[in-house]
């Protein structure tokens, strides 16, 4: 009677997989929250949207991204406050932001068309918005920032070449409103910092 055999490795993966090579597109579970874009207080006067694509290095769309701001207030604060994450008290579950704090943090997915908006402040004492990328093929996030003036003497602009500036800067559309397309890899790709 033959033997039964082993089955054997596949020889093209000599090593598990890691944890970190298993980015995306896992977001849309547990990450992306109720209101995650809507970072100013509903109905405040002076509310402004930054909104656009993320796009591949084929230029091609990215469905499944999360895109996270950071910003001080208006009045220059940097402490943030409590109300983005909140919990139902009877189920438990998320409930999402509580519509009159305003915490300084923003986290949204991208839609079926690659496209986030975010709802906010003007962020008080600088000229820009912190933003990080997750996405699937990334093994880290990404950091970088979008301006929505054009600042005088603004260090980090400063030590870009001319030509790779304007991936850092929003294009106002109307008043109150700014368009910041992220570029992953490719032609115009967007800057991104190293804070290692």
């Amino acid at each position: 009677m033959p033997q039964p055999t082993q089955p054997t490795q596949p020889t093209h993966l000599p090593h598990p997989t890691t944890p970190s090579q298993t980015v995306g597109p896992f977001y849309g579970f547990a990450l992306p929250f109720a209101g995650g874009g809507e970072v100013a207080p509903l109905a405040h006067p002076d509310t402004i949207t930054v909104h656009g694509y993320v796009y591949d290095g084929a230029g091609a769309a990215v469905p499944d991204v999360l895109v996270e701001t950071w910003q001080p207030a208006p009045d220059r604060s940097r402490t943030g406050a409590r109300g983005s994450l909140r919990r139902d008290p009877a189920t438990g579950r998320p409930a999402g932001r509580d519509g009159v704090v305003f915490t300084g943090f923003g986290r949204v997915a991208t839609d079926g068309d690659g496209h986030y908006a975010v709802r906010t402040l003007p962020p008080g004492g600088v000229p820009y918005l912190s933003m990080a990328v997750f996405a699937r093929g990334l093994l880290h996030h990404l950091y970088t920032r979008a301006y929505l003036a054009a600042p005088g003497e603004d260090p980090l602009l400063g030590s870009l070449p001319a030509e790779r500036r304007g991936t850092l800067l929003a294009t106002a559309e109307r008043p109150g409103t700014y368009r910041f397309d992220i570029r992953l890899q490719g032609e115009c790709e967007t800057v991104f910092l190293d804070f290692g």
